[in-house]
């Protein structure tokens, strides 16, 4: 699969990183900003996340995600959107919803189900967004 880097759209990988971080930055910080707060039991304080950490760390997460993403469709041939959200659905739903809801499930997680919830959707639509302009680029 590594010989398929070269024939990647990397446009398409950097227009759809962006607007998945993007979703991210409002899903977060404005969709669910109350929710998520409550799901990790901070509903009464500000949440700390100014470290670069939590910018760097989640950009990076979501660039592997897409170009791993670019290459996969590359290499299943996938060239429709029908196809490409089908694919989306798969992979955000078998390895991305539930594998955050899975890291969720500990027991320093006051409210694990809420948590992997609203992350968990957040990494399924940011798949389907990603799978869509990937697709829909060439």
């Amino acid at each position: 699969m590594i010989q398929f880097i070269s024939a990647i759209n990397w446009l398409s990988v950097l227009v759809a990183f962006v607007a998945y971080s993007v979703l991210g930055a409002l899903w977060f910080t404005l969709f669910f900003k109350k929710q998520y707060a409550k799901s990790l039991g901070k509903e009464n304080e500000p949440l700390q996340n100014s470290a670069p950490i939590f910018f760097i760390g989640p950009a990076i997460c979501s660039l592997l995600i897409t170009i791993t993403s670019a290459l996969l469709i590359h290499a299943l041939g996938i060239q429709s959107l029908a196809k490409g959200i089908e694919f989306a659905l798969i992979v955000g739903v078998g390895y991305l919803f539930s594998n955050t809801v899975n890291i969720a499930i500990n027991p320093n997680m006051p409210k694990p189900i809420p948590y992997g919830i609203i992350s968990g959707m957040f990494h399924l639509v940011g798949m389907l967004i990603v799978c869509s302009i990937i697709v829909a680029m060439g």
